[in-house]
């Protein structure tokens, strides 16, 4: 039920309460555990600062550090899963056999959970894994391999756990545009190449701003797959691994909630930055298509 079905309801109408379960709901799961971590983090162990967890972590580099090497590996991932998603999805645009199977195959990480899909990768990319001995075999890289427990572990991870997310993302929002478009564009002269760029581009726009900025934010929160291939002592110490550390090994709960506020805003940030993009090219509806 809309407001505006709501502000039109007769006077004396109690179909009005039937949202009140989901704003309980709202309140109790989202609202007030949010408030709840705003509030301690302005609660540190020591002192009566209440700024000092934020000083801590802006003033120390192995923490504010986590916010560089999370988004050096969240928007990459992102600019990955969109790029990918994007000419895939737009070649299965039309409803066939072909685009069920490819669609089935293409979905199944969604499924397998991020755990299980790391424990794979350690088994195919790691030092002797399958993929090694193939590139070995063939003779296209003679030194070692090395594709877990480093940087590139966890953002192939981020690729295969993210991709199939912003794909089925992407193909609601192309299979929704009007084929006719490009249909009269090709009877005027126009390539396919041009009714790509001119067409289906132009009101892909929203749709692929709001999968890079669902994919940022699900990469951003990057957390098992810092640590099972990566090095969360190293390069691969996300924000999200600092947040833990300071909630269950140092047990800072007011520290741990300053760096997932921290996080929570950068987040944000980015977010607002890929809105403003698109309202420089769109300024309609916030999605298009019938995605």
């Amino acid at each position: 039920m809309s407001a505006a079905d709501l502000s039109l309801a007769p006077r004396g109408d109690r179909r009005g309460w039937l949202v009140a379960p989901a704003v309980v709901l709202l309140l109790a799961l989202f609202v007030y555990p949010f408030l709840y971590g705003v509030v301690i983090s302005f609660q540190p162990m020591e002192g009566t600062n209440i700024w000092a967890n934020y000083i801590h972590f802006f003033t120390t580099s192995t923490e504010w550090g986590t916010l560089w090497a999370t988004f050096k590996l969240a928007a990459p991932a992102t600019l990955i899963n969109v790029g990918m998603a994007v000419p895939v999805a737009f070649s299965l645009r039309r409803n066939s056999r072909k685009q069920r199977i490819v669609t089935t195959i293409l979905v199944i990480p969604i499924t397998l959970g991020t755990v299980l899909i790391a424990d794979g990768m350690l088994t195919y990319f790691g030092p002797s894994g399958w993929f090694s001995q193939a590139v070995h075999a063939l003779h296209l890289y003679t030194p070692e391999v090395r594709l877990t427990h480093n940087y590139w572990g966890v953002l192939i991870s981020l690729v295969i756990s993210d991709f199939p997310f912003v794909f089925l993302l992407t193909l609601s929002y192309i299979s929704g545009i009007d084929p006719t478009l490009a249909k009269a564009a090709g009877t005027l002269g126009a390539n396919s190449w041009q009714q790509f760029r001119l067409i289906y581009l132009p009101l892909l726009v929203p749709g692929l701003s709001m999968a890079a900025a669902l994919s940022f934010v699900q990469t951003f929160a990057v957390f098992p797959s810092a640590i099972l291939l990566g090095a969360p002592a190293g390069p691969t110490r996300v924000i999200s691994i600092a947040a833990y550390e300071a909630a269950f090994e140092q047990y800072d709960y007011g520290m741990a909630s300053a760096i997932a506020i921290v996080m929570g805003f950068a987040q944000l940030l980015i977010v607002c930055a890929i809105f403003a993009f698109r309202r420089a090219f769109y300024t309609g509806p916030a999605t298009s298509g019938k995605g």
